[in-house]
């Protein structure tokens, strides 16, 4: 009676409980959940149906801090000789692309699955998987810190790729939070903080790779380290 409780409350919640099966294991480098149909064919519609209720749920938060957007652009702008364009993805209430934007002083738009997207200012509604061809090579930078919302890991960091320009910056910021045993329904990827500059070099082929690792000023009093990925594209 206690476990199907818990079990109700907790698949509210959005979460589920559940054993990491092996098949859930990839090269034992990182989980994926799997969001498959009968006939074992991808299953986007419940993929994307999780994504948006999960939004809306959580509508009301904000994950991301002010200060490590500030210091995200200072560094960006050490790097960049004055930056015109920027996306963020995955930005739920859009705070991402306002703040770059503020400190920055140049264009940037963010990506939200949702259909809560249009309700924010510079937010598109849009799957971050998919690039439209007016951002292939045209970013100066990409940031999101729902990289765990992928479906497809290795594909959808080289789309966000093709949207940088050469010498441009892909930003990810990853948690204690996104360990694999983290993976779920809502938050599909899961990936030990150490073993992600290995994926993104063997993902990136020598085309981009981590060029530093930046541990964040300030996290949320619930996670024990976070970080920021600096990838660079080298081609």
């Amino acid at each position: 009676m206690i476990k199907r409780i818990l079990k109700k409350f907790i698949n509210h919640q959005g979460y589920e409980i559940r054993r990491i099966s092996k098949k859930n294991i990839l090269n034992g480098n990182y989980v994926l959940y799997p969001f498959i149909k009968n006939d074992d064919s991808f299953d986007y519609e419940k993929y994307k149906s999780v994504q948006e209720e999960g939004n809306k749920r959580k509508l009301n938060s904000v994950w991301v801090l002010e200060e490590n957007i500030a210091f995200l652009s200072d560094y960006l702008r050490s790097k960049i000789k004055d930056p015109k364009f920027g996306i963020c993805h995955g930005t739920r209430r859009g705070k991402e692309q306002e703040w770059f934007s503020k400190y920055l002083g140049c264009k940037v738009i963010g990506t939200e699955i949702s259909s809560t997207a249009n309700n924010f200012p510079n937010t598109i509604q849009w799957d971050f998987h998919k690039a439209k061809s007016e951002w292939k090579s045209a970013a100066d930078f990409i940031y999101s810190n729902s990289f765990d919302h992928t479906y497809d890991p290795e594909n959808c960091l080289n789309t966000w790729i093709s949207c940088i320009r050469i010498g441009g910056y892909c930003i990810i910021e990853h948690s204690s939070l996104h360990q694999p045993e983290g993976a779920n329904q809502l938050d599909p990827f899961g990936a030990d903080i150490v073993q992600m500059p290995y994926l993104i070099t063997k993902w990136g082929n020598g085309n981009y790779g981590v060029r530093q690792i930046l541990n964040a000023p300030a996290k949320n009093s619930k996670i024990d380290k976070l970080i920021f990925l600096m990838i660079y594209k080298f081609q």
